[in-house]
Parts: structure tokens; C-alpha cells; sequence
């Protein structure tokens, strides 16, 4: 009921354990802090909380043009609705070092497991679009020294994602994440990687925690679990999938509203009444305090 009784340093600890374990974990992307319920329901190992599905939330394209505070609240608003262990993009840092070092103890107060920070410059643009450009490796590693020396819980992850693959080539790629792993970084995001084999000899290259991005319609063919899991990636994420599925789902029922007047035929596909307040726990609202809750699903399945 109301929030998650684990704490931010337990999810941290968590996270750390499974990375550690060598096991891949399963972070698809909530949309709200409702989808990061459902997330925690469905067995998965953590939530993603894409810097794409916050700036579509507030109906922007994803170059950039969201702020900290923007992030930090929504951020928050999803975490403390889950047990999970949740990630956030943090895009470019917000700012120069100094700003970097700001927004991560933000999003350590948001209850945060950890963030990912770019090497793209401002205005950075959708890691899987043509027309990006990466900042020098020296900005790019004051950044990641900067959320390194900010942190206040040695547990919150640190992690550093480059876009340089699809800008120099993968051998430029390898260089980029032994620089950012000597900088500090906790793991490396190797954005838009061409094939498994790409992936493959990323893991070779370095000894952190490396994260797999499966997003549809982007560079990257839609590998399986147990593919990424065989080329020893340990994070995989699917940052806008359940945006794009709720998203086209609103979509037809708008059509089948504007067709037939009426949305009875798409009823059917509907999330329950019974189903939504099984989620949102109505029950323990109404065992808490009656005057909350003071009705029953009966004629409402």
C-alpha cells in the first residue's frame, strides 16, 4: 500500500548482488509508476526509466530538451512505487561537470539503483538516429568522474553509455569504454550495436557490467534472453516497448470509437476494473482505513 517499504540502499545492494551474480537482468522501461508495478508483478529484475518515454510523456522529442528536475520527480514518482531496483537515463548529465555531479545526488535522493551518463554532445539526439555527435573523450570521462566523485552511497551505480559506435566505428567503441571504465564507470551502455558478434567483443574488451539496449525499430536486431545472456551481457533493457504498446493500443481505440460510436467492440481488450484495482492493492487501502475503501468489486468484474 502507498509506497515500497525497500529502501533506495536496499534496492542499490540488490542490484549490485545480481550484477555480481553474473546472471543477465531484465529491465523493461515503465511509462508511469503504474507500468513499474506491473514490471515488479510480472517477475521481472528491475525497472528502466527511459530519457525517450519521459520527454514522449511530456510530449517532447528525446533531444535533450527535459531538465533534472523534470527527470528527478518522475524518476521518483516510479521508484517509490516498486521493490525493484530502477536505472534512469540521465542523458548527457544536464549540464558541465559540475551540473553531472548535482544531478546525480538528485537522483540518488529519487530512490534511484543508479543512472547512465552519454558521451553525445548537447543537444544529443535518440541514440538509434543517424546525425549524432560525440563530445572528446576527455569531456566525456570529467563527466564520469564527476558522477563518480559526487555519489554518497558507494552502491549507486555509475554506469556510462557511449553512442561513439555509430559515429567512428567499434573499434573506436572499445577504446571509448577502456577509457570510461578507467575512469571510473561502474559499467558501460554500448549504444547501437550493430550485431552480436559487436556485442561479443565488447565483453571481451572490458570487465564490468555491460547492458544490452533492445529497442525496436533502432540499429540493433531484437535479440532473445538467452542469446545476449550466451555473448555475457548482464543488464538488457527495453526502454519504450511498453509505451509503444500502449500507445498503439490508445491509438485503435480511437479509430473504433470514431467508427462505430461506441468502444464496446474493443471492451474485451481491456484491462479489467477488477484487474486495475488488483494492482493498485485497493484491498489494503480498505483494511487500513474503511473510510478510503468502502466498497466491494461485486458487479464490476
Amino acid at each position: 500500500m502507498l509506497h515500497t517499504t525497500v529502501t533506495a540502499a536496499d534496492k542499490r545492494r540488490t542490484l549490485r548482488d545480481g550484477l555480481a551474480g553474473g546472471q543477465l537482468l531484465r529491465f523493461p522501461g515503465a511509462f508511469n509508476p503504474l507500468s513499474a508495478r506491473l514490471i515488479q508483478e510480472k517477475g521481472m529484475d528491475g525497472v528502466y526509466i527511459s530519457g525517450a518515454v519521459l520527454s514522449a510523456d511530456l510530449g517532447l522529442p528525446d533531444i535533450g530538451l527535459t531538465t533534472i528536475s523534470e527527470v528527478a520527480d518522475r524518476s521518483r514518482q516510479i521508484s517509490r512505487m516498486t521493490d525493484l531496483p530502477a536505472i534512469v537515463d540521465a542523458d548527457t548529465g544536464f549540464g558541465e561537470p559540475m551540473n553531472v555531479a548535482r544531478s546525480v545526488q538528485l537522483l540518488e535522493d529519487a530512490g534511484l539503483a543508479g543512472l547512465h551518463i552519454e558521451d553525445q554532445v548537447n543537444p544529443k539526439r535518440c541514440g538509434h538516429l543517424d546525425g549524432k555527435q560525440v563530445v572528446d573523450e576527455d569531456t566525456a570521462l570529467k563527466r564520469v568522474r564527476a558522477a563518480v566523485d559526487a555519489r554518497r552511497d558507494p552502491n549507486f551505480l555509475i554506469m556510462a553509455r557511449t553512442d561513439i559506435r555509430a559515429v567512428e566505428g567499434l573499434p573506436a567503441a572499445l577504446d571509448r569504454a577502456k577509457a570510461l571504465v578507467d575512469a571510473g564507470a561502474d559499467a558501460i551502455f554500448p549504444e547501437a550495436m550493430a550485431d552480436l558478434g559487436e556485442f561479443e567483443v565488447m565483453r571481451a574488451a572490458v570487465d564490468v557490467p555491460l547492458l544490452a539496449n533492445m529497442t525496436e525499430f533502432g540499429k540493433s536486431d531484437l535479440f532473445t534472453f538467452a542469446q545476449l545472456a550466451d555473448v555475457g551481457m548482464n543488464i538488457v533493457i527495453y526502454p519504450v516497448s511498453l509505451l509503444r504498446m500502449a500507445m498503439g493500443a490508445a491509438e485503435r481505440a480511437l479509430d473504433v470509437l470514431n467508427e462505430h460510436g461506441s468502444l464496446k467492440p474493443v471492451v474485451p481488450e481491456m484491462q479489467t476494473r477488477a484487474r486495475l484495482y488488483e494492482l493498485l492493492d485497493y484491498e489494503a487501502y480498505n483494511r487500513f482505513d474503511s473510510s478510503v475503501f468502502n466498497f466491494n468489486l461485486d458487479g464490476h468484474r
